[in-house]
């Protein structure tokens, strides 16, 4: 069997069926549970009309993937043959003709070699150099536009920049978001629930204005059995600058005894912000408001929410106002979080992991550090100054900011549960053993995610930074262990030296760290050469 890079080397158009079919399989197919028994009968049918509107957001998504991706997926369905459903296939894995796991790479012909790096979010001939000179000539008020979240730039008919709302944006943006209005209203009346109608009805017109703010607010008080979130956030597809935030939707049902259990991690966060390893001037003395946590089972996914990996757990919004003013909400897929871990991690695990080590892997551990990412990505340096301004670590590291920001949240969580384990909070006396054994095992499991992609590429970084202090011992048998007597200072070290490059917005320190960190060495190659019968990531079938 041919390596899936030596395949995606060659011509996209030369990729044959049985190539695809392999490339497929790196998704297993999953059957994600959930029960819908105890919700109201006024939610269960708000439920099949927010099903709909996040369908919708599929669409929208694709708009901004690429221009020519709508047309593109029509042109698919068209194709009947085996080759033509296969690529169907792995084109709705993907929301389009590039392969993530293989750095954005086209597996169908006569499309652009890879994805564009600003996606559909600016012209394809668009340079950094262009935007960045354009941006200078504007007013405040137009720059925070033209840099924002939510609009595309697109040139006038004189050929020059210009940045338009999303709300007010060509293609399909326009009907597809009335659209989804509509359906968002529609439940908005049907649901008992006062916080998910007022949630609902202030999205719906978000869409319509481009004006997200209010129901941003809304969401984070959002307290429902059905536990939505709608709309346009991250912004990983936004290559050049990680500007611009892409459609999704998650539309989940909330799990009282699960989410009741872990309302003490939210409780000391700010004890954790004032004993972070960062000069003090860097840390936050007062949080915004509690973070609420909630633990969800996923109905469906849609939009930047559904293609290559599946997302486990995400913080929201991103937007830095409201999270001054309300902090952030972490959101646990544990349905998802538990498919990842039996058929993807364990398996994983009995490879690279001593024998010795192995009992050791643990889903608490794993559900524990994802959550602690979660609640990380909202401490630490939020509003900073850099020559002389109030701005943040998003826009100092540009492009950079995702893979660094994805590596902050992992090791400040590591961090986090450390300094909650040895200041009260219960735990197991094998609590630390199972910690970092797990985490040392999911990093193999994160990096096949692919060096384009930014968690695979923060968490080699993290890898590498650990290994070159000792605190991950490779053995000549191909596995690896953690050494105990190291991996406490070095996690602390690791987080101080990214806390501190968001602190500064020190782009060129991140990018030398980056540079020199995020690759996979020969040791951390062997094993993942090893790795390759086992699927990469879940499908949910559900969708």
């Amino acid at each position: 069997m041919k390596p899936l890079v030596v395949l995606l080397a060659a011509a996209a158009a030369m990729l044959d069926l049985t190539q695809l079919k392999q490339m497929s399989a790196r998704f297993a197919p999953v059957k994600l549970a959930y029960d819908t028994s105890a919700l109201s009968r006024g939610d269960q049918k708000a439920l099949a009309k927010l099903i709909e509107a996040a369908r919708v957001l599929n669409a929208i998504f694709m708009d901004q993937l690429w221009s020519g991706d709508r047309a593109l997926y029509a042109q698919l369905q068209k194709d009947t043959s085996p080759l033509g459903r296969e690529r169907l296939h792995y084109f709705w894995l993907n929301k389009g003709p590039w392969s993530d796991l293989d750095d954005h790479k086209a597996f169908i012909p006569g499309v652009p070699e890879r994805k564009p790096l600003g996606a559909n979010f600016y012209p394809e001939d668009m340079t950094r150099e262009e935007f960045e000179k354009w941006v200078k000539t504007l007013s405040p008020a137009q720059q925070q536009e033209a840099t924002g979240f939510f609009t595309v730039i697109r040139r006038d008919d004189e050929r020059a920049l210009v940045a338009v709302p999303y709300s007010r944006a060509s293609g399909g943006y326009g009907l597809d978001l009335r659209t989804a209005a509509g359906l968002l209203k529609e439940a908005s009346r049907l649901t008992d629930n006062s916080s998910l109608r007022k949630f609902l009805s202030l999205r719906a017109d978000a869409l319509l204005s481009n004006d997200y703010y209010a129901s941003d607010l809304a969401w984070m008080e959002l307290d429902s059995p059905l536990d939505i979130t709608i709309g346009p956030y991250e912004t990983y597809n936004d290559e050049l600058f990680g500007y611009k935030a892409a459609f999704e939707a998650y539309i989940t049902i909330r799990d009282d005894r699960e989410t009741d259990r872990l309302k003490a991690f939210a409780s000391r966060l700010q004890e954790v912000e004032n004993n972070l390893p960062i000069d003090t001037r860097y840390r936050n003395p007062k949080l915004g408001a509690a973070a609420p946590i909630r633990v969800v089972n996923e109905v469906l996914a849609s939009g930047d929410g559904a293609h290559g990996v599946r997302t486990a757990a995400f913080n929201l919004p991103n937007d830095e106002r409201v999270v001054h003013e309300k902090g952030s909400k972490r959101v646990m897929l544990k349905n998802v979080q538990d498919a990842k871990f039996r058929t993807i991690l364990t398996p994983i695990a009995a490879r690279v992991l001593p024998k010795a080590d192995q009992p050791s892997l643990s889903f608490d551990s794993f559900f524990a550090h994802i959550l602690a990412h979660e609640l990380s990505h909202g401490i630490g340096p939020q509003q900073i100054q850099a020559a002389g301004r109030i701005t943040s670590p998003r826009q100092q590291l540009k492009e950079l900011y995702a893979a660094v920001e994805e590596a902050k949240a992992d090791v400040t969580g590591l961090f986090m549960l450390q300094y909650l384990y040895d200041h009260g909070l219960d735990h197991s006396s094998d609590a630390e053993r199972q910690l970092y054994t797990t985490f040392l095992a999911s990093a193999f499991r994160s990096v096949r995610f692919g060096q384009m992609e930014a968690h695979g590429r923060g968490v080699a970084m993290q890898f590498n930074y650990l290994s070159d202090r000792g605190a991950f011992v490779a053995h000549a048998d191909g596995t690896f262990s953690v050494e105990f007597g190291k991996i406490k200072g070095a996690v602390r070290d690791l987080a101080h030296d990214l806390l501190t490059i968001e602190a500064l917005g020190d782009y060129s320190g991140a990018k030398r760290m980056l540079d020199t960190l995020a690759v996979v060495r020969p040791p951390m190659q062997r094993a993942l050469d090893r790795l390759k019968d086992i699927p990469t990531d879940i499908d949910p079938t559900n969708e």
